[in-house]
């Protein structure tokens, strides 16, 4: 057979194995309730596994995900859970610590108040929320969907933390001064902040329990309670400092000043006043002498006269 003349058969494609259900993007935001933007996060935080992919564009999803994703959204929805918290609970961090660290970080978090962990108790209705601080509902929708708040409910009887409304009036302030859609910011542009976040506490755990595990939890947690504001002056710090580094440093053009010779200048005014002289003269308001005399004639005569107002005709 002529090799040209060769039929190409198409291999055949391998059965997918029995009660494995294969998922596309759009069959898993289905699923889940969520957006396809949300989950996409939520694989870059590393609370999901990515997909099988097939192609450039195409990616397979399991059973798997579907169950990741639904106990992400509990986890946030029931125990309003951050999310550096929830991908602590499913990497179980904690599960590779000793035993007597684990005890330790319990006794601390046990003594700690609740307004540095947060009152979870304590919710305001969702909707009231966004308007109280004037902030847009799709705006409100998407910090739901990465993660950034937790609401509980639906509908219009969403209940949100008290503590996360704060993050509400925080956007609502970025919008104000002009980070608005039409200059393409959207609430994904937070997510940047919580990554630093979530590197800084892990930072922190390990200084903690390194450093500070031979303390007892009565001494650490008071310890931490008092350190935690000076971590965030210092970090303040150290971001103002690297703003003012850059413009220090950066190469960027000298801006032009203009030259005194273009500046358009009024001409000095000149006034007219007797001094008690046979003559009168004509001076520049900037050489009027300071004598007493000189003042009670200034004053005489009034201030900044034009011209022979006062000047007594021949």
């Amino acid at each position: 057979m002529i090799p040209s003349q060769r039929r190409r058969t198409a291999r055949p494609r391998k059965p997918a194995a029995a009660g494995a259900a294969r998922l596309r993007m759009k069959d898993l935001c289905a699923a889940t309730g969520l957006s396809r933007q949300a989950i996409h996060f939520y694989i870059q935080q590393g609370l999901l596994a990515e997909g099988t992919k097939t192609g450039r564009n195409m990616a397979w999803y399991g059973p798997a995900h579907v169950e990741r994703l639904q106990l992400i959204r509990r986890l946030q929805e029931e125990r309003f859970l951050p999310l550096a918290a929830i991908r602590a609970m499913l990497a179980d961090d904690t599960a590779a610590l000793p035993p007597s660290q684990q005890g330790l970080l319990a006794e601390i978090a046990a003594r700690l108040p609740t307004e540095l962990l947060g009152d979870h108790g304590r919710t305001v209705n969702f909707a009231d929320a966004l308007a109280r601080h004037g902030v847009a509902p799709a705006d409100g929708e998407r910090l739901i969907e990465l993660g950034f708040v937790a609401v509980r409910g639906d509908g219009a009887a969403r209940e949100l933390p008290a503590e996360h409304e704060r993050l509400l009036g925080l956007w609502a302030q970025w919008r104000t001064l002009g980070f608005t859609p039409e200059r393409g910011f959207a609430p994904d542009d937070l997510a940047i902040f919580l990554e630093v976040a979530e590197r800084l506490v892990a930072y922190e755990t390990r200084v903690l329990l390194d450093r500070f595990g031979d303390l007892p939890a009565s001494a650490a947690a008071p310890l931490l309670e008092r350190a935690l504001p000076l971590v965030h002056a210092t970090f303040i710090h150290f971001h103002q400092t690297a703003v003012a580094r850059f413009f220090a440093t950066a190469d960027l053009p000298t801006p032009r000043r203009p030259d005194a010779n273009q500046l358009h200048l009024p001409p000095p005014r000149t006034v007219r006043w007797h001094q008690g002289l046979r003559d009168r003269e004509d001076r520049s308001l900037a050489e009027v002498p300071a004598s007493p005399s000189d003042r009670r004639s200034h004053r005489r005569y009034g201030e900044a006269s034009p011209p022979g107002r006062h000047q007594r005709r021949v």
